[in-house]
């Protein structure tokens, strides 16, 4: 999907000093383009759209970027000094992502052969302070990288940059279906949809299950038997799963659920769903495999009616597909309080990704306990080990707040009794402070997890999206995270009334 998408880079330069300085202007900028593409490092193409010499250029320029669907953000660079006055009209009209690379054309300076030529025209150093300032003067949000272009450090940053303009531009058509309502009186995963779908770009349909039943009825025979034979390419079967055993034709309700889901989806255009166990008519068990087998092509999904981490959790596959480790839905379960080692179980009645599965996941059918339908298939397993990301997006009323928790995954020890996919976590700084610092800040139950994103991925989003973002991770404090929210509902208390 990634390779649908260009960035635009625009070099700021001027006539000031004449044509031919233009045209070499021009002439370092298409090298440069053509270096980051070269690199590797790069998951969108660059496409270089010449120098912008004047008001009227630079307004062109961000005008088209806007009407170009394949456009996801732009990048602009300084080479020589270009008055600021001239980017004001086209930055307040740009509305794609914005990257500022603050770089030049020569790595060093050539100490034996600087002369007033040279300096004339390898203006970064002026001239990206020149554009700095009127970006923060416009209050314009952008990412700001410092570093030659050809260090591999610098297109790295570039990269995140682009994965998140990636999925922001994903967002802006991203419909969600919702299958039933919030669960009973649930508050943290709910919010105004009316205000999301303006900051976010995200719409929230509802549909009736009893839609879905209607598709599940016309699903035939034979496409079940594929689907049946790409669960035992893909997964170890339970004994009683396989061909014979007792609980069999609940798989093959599961893989009927499945198709029937995976074709009203595609109907209805939509990239994420909600379920609720507490609303499924004729549907014969809670779609918990069909949830995790889509969850791993890159649909979003929240349990009990949860569509803003439905959302959240589309765009964070989004942003690290192709990446090696994997991401998913999960649900903060129980505690398990051991002293240093305390830690936090990670699961869900069902719905958990095995993207981050670290064995061949293994199908097996067990009872609910909840929901009154019958013994539902999932895929069971523990998660890899390592450091990773989990995030919730809640609504604060007078604005979205997302939080970020940096996390360390660790082994978890068997669950002979409780068959379903679980992580094993211990929330940075440590369990005390980052749990109390999540509940503290208002966050939900549910979250996205990633191993691959860190958290400059979503504080790039959080920018674009103009959402506030608190950080849990290990300088985190609880009196400087009191003070932090305390300061936040100031500013954003002003921001309305202003």
């Amino acid at each position: 999907m990634l390779e649908n998408f260009e960035v635009w880079f625009v070099t700021g330069a001027q006539l000031l000093y004449g044509g031919d300085a233009v045209v070499a202007v021009d002439g370092h900028s298409t090298e440069m383009v053509s270096g980051l593409n070269a690199s590797g490092n790069l998951p969108v193409k660059v496409v270089y759209k010449g120098t912008a010499n004047s008001a009227k250029e630079v307004t062109a320029i961000m005008k088209s970027a806007n009407n170009e669907d394949r456009c996801i953000g732009v990048i602009t660079w300084m080479h020589t000094f270009s008055p600021a006055k001239m980017w004001i009209h086209g930055l307040q009209e740009l509305r794609k992502p914005l990257l500022h690379f603050h770089t030049q054309y020569n790595k060093e300076i050539p100490w034996d052969k600087i002369d007033m030529d040279f300096m004339n025209l390898n203006q970064s150093a002026h001239g990206d302070r020149e554009f700095g300032h009127i970006t923060a003067r416009l209050h314009k949000p952008r990412k700001v990288v410092v570093g030659h272009w050809q260090d591999p450090k610098a297109q790295k940053k570039i990269a995140v940059w682009m994965r998140v303009a990636a999925a922001w531009a994903d967002a802006q058509d991203l419909r969600i279906i919702r299958f039933g309502d919030q669960m009973n009186n649930v508050a943290v995963t709910d919010g105004d949809k009316v205000e999301a779908e303006m900051v976010m770009g995200y719409h929230v349909d509802y549909y009736p299950i009893a839609e879905l039943v209607a598709v599940q009825d016309k699903v035939t025979d034979a496409e079940i038997a594929d689907l049946m034979k790409t669960y035992e390419a893909e997964y170890e079967f339970a004994d009683d799963c396989k061909e014979g055993g007792k609980n069999r034709g609940q798989v093959v309700h599961a893989a009927r659920i499945e198709i029937a889901l995976r074709k009203f989806l595609e109907e209805k255009g939509a990239k994420a769903f909600t379920t609720n166990f507490d609303d499924l008519a004729a549907v014969d068990q809670l779609p918990g495999l069909a949830s995790q087998r889509l969850m791993a092509d890159g649909y979003g999904f929240g349990a009990e009616g949860d569509w803003k981490t439905a959302a959240l959790f589309r765009t964070m596959w989004f942003m690290g597909q192709g990446l090696p480790k994997g991401c998913s839905f999960l649900e903060d379960y129980t505690l398990n309080f051991d002293g240093e080692n305390s830690s936090i179980l990670q699961a869900h009645m069902l719905e958990v990704c095995p993207l981050i599965a670290d064995k061949k996941p293994r199908l097996e059918v067990h009872p609910l306990g909840i929901g009154g339908k019958n013994d539902p298939a999932r895929l069971v397993f523990t998660s890899k080990t390592g450091q990773g990301v989990a995030a919730t997006v809640v609504d604060m009323g007078s604005r979205f707040r997302m939080i970020v928790n940096v996390v360390d995954c660790i082994e978890s020890k068997p669950l002979p009794k409780l068959p379903v996919a679980s992580a094993l976590w211990v929330p940075q700084p440590n369990f005390e402070i980052g749990a109390a610092a999540w509940i503290l800040s208002g966050g939900t139950h549910h979250t996205s997890f990633s191993y691959d994103l860190t958290v400059e991925y979503l504080e790039d989003y959080a920018e674009i999206a103009g959402l506030e973002l608190v950080l849990i991770d290990e300088s985190t404090t609880i009196p400087e995270l009191k003070k932090e929210l305390r300061w936040n509902d100031v500013y954003y208390h002003l921001n309305r009334i202003m």
